[in-house]
């Protein structure tokens, strides 16, 4: 017997066949999830990230403030703070017309100049509304020194890997490195694999996909993003930055199977104008994002195999923390399964790029530089478009109100 289909959640009669609501935000799916906030029926991440906005805003605040409350700085972790404190209130003195808003209170100052550890919960109201504010307005990022990529660096020209896959130049000491890179820029750039990459064949019986390049401009492009969202500190938070990883990635997260390079680019695009990534720097920041992914392809073999090494270790150590989570923080178990099949997935794309030809990638950031253009034009007129069908409900609405 069918089941009984209904938009809403509430039925006028009851009915022994069991009810699939459809969700309450594309009316295509049946609806798997209820918001816990305002009960409305969604069927994807998707569809909740839009159902509204005050929901999923109120839910990120009480994840931020929950992660504040429960995490134990290390020390290092506590300098860096300290230091950023201690630089923004020292920006604050020199400023007489902002003595009277200054975001922290003398009482509290003294504390963390003197070493003492300050709670969020030791603030005062006043300061917890403005701390809380400078979140908001990114205040507190422009105190945080921008990262360089590494793949900007000069070192990375000179990574080198074994015929096997394996580091093959270790690190010199200070003294004996070139004028031109220092020992701290050189250790930036992640290692290769510490274990020789298998053959393909032995992975795989089949013939690789030709759109593997495709996916690996995907999971090139959700690695850029994290680095550049996390400030090249994904170690910070690993399962933060897995989640990241996954929600932006298709091929990761979604299991999905791009076929172009435009396609591939164009989901990153709408993904990073989103309300989840829109506070990061929206549409320009997502464009700037492909230019990382040029210049790691145009590094070559060795240097992609790095960063690839990179994000599996990224994946392996958001795994290790979502294991040890504690069960009231169950509701991320969901993508323990996901974090596994990824970890799978880029070992695999690692050991395909290996045995790539270096000509390979410079063709292959030709593609994505010249697809970088077409994918500008193709958010432009979706915007244009949107914004014609806008006015065209407006004005209709006008007549219909004359």
């Amino acid at each position: 017997m069918a089941d009984n289909i209904v938009t809403s959640a509430k039925s006028s009669t009851p009915s022994p066949n069991p009810i699939r609501i459809i969700c309450h935000v594309c009316q295509k799916q049946f609806s798997q999830y209820t918001c816990p906030r305002c009960n409305s029926r969604y069927c994807s991440l998707q569809c909740y990230k839009s159902h509204s906005l005050r929901c999923t805003e109120s839910f990120m605040k009480e994840n931020v403030v929950q992660e504040l409350q429960q995490m134990q700085p290390d020390e290092q972790t506590k300098t860096k703070m300290l230091d950023i404190l201690k630089r923004f209130h020292s920006e604050e003195e020199m400023d007489e017309d902002s003595f009277a808003d200054s975001t922290l209170s003398e009482e509290t100052m003294e504390k963390l100049l003197s070493g003492q550890e300050i709670s969020f919960d030791d603030l005062s109201l006043e300061e917890k509304k403005q701390f809380h504010r400078a979140i908001a307005y990114g205040e507190l990022s422009k105190m945080i020194k921008p990262w360089d990529p590494w793949w900007s660096k000069p070192s990375a020209r000179k990574i080198r890997l074994s015929s096997e896959g394996t580091q093959l130049v270790q690190l010199l000491p200070e003294k004996e490195l070139p004028d031109d890179i220092g020992a701290e820029e050189f250790s930036e750039v992640p290692t290769g694999p510490e274990t020789p990459l298998p053959p393909l064949s032995s992975l795989s019986s089949r013939e690789p996909s030709p759109l593997l390049t495709v996916h690996l401009v995907d999971i090139l492009y959700s690695y850029c993003f994290t680095l550049r969202l996390y400030n090249g500190d994904w170690r910070s938070d690993a399962l933060g930055s897995v989640t990241v990883v996954l929600s932006l990635s298709s091929v990761l997260g979604q299991g999905a199977q791009p076929e172009t390079v435009l396609e591939a680019l164009s989901h990153f695009l709408e993904q990073v104008c989103c309300p989840a990534y829109r506070h990061v720097g929206g549409l320009q920041f997502g464009l700037s994002v492909i230019d990382d992914v040029i210049s790691l392809l145009s590094l070559g073999t060795s240097a992609l195999v790095c960063a690839l090494c990179d994000m599996h270790r990224l994946i392996q150590e958001g795994e290790k923390e979502a294991r040890s989570e504690r069960p009231r923080k169950s509701r991320r178990d969901g993508i323990r399964r996901a974090i596994k099949l990824a970890e799978r997935k880029i070992y695999f794309i690692m050991c395909w790029v290996h045995e790539q030809p270096e000509e390979a990638w410079s063709s292959l950031a030709a593609i994505v530089r010249a697809e970088k253009a077409s994918a500008m034009e193709f958010q432009s007129s979706n915007k244009s478009e949107k914004l014609n069908n806008k006015a065209e409900a407006k004005g209709k609405r006008l007549i219909e109100e004359i």
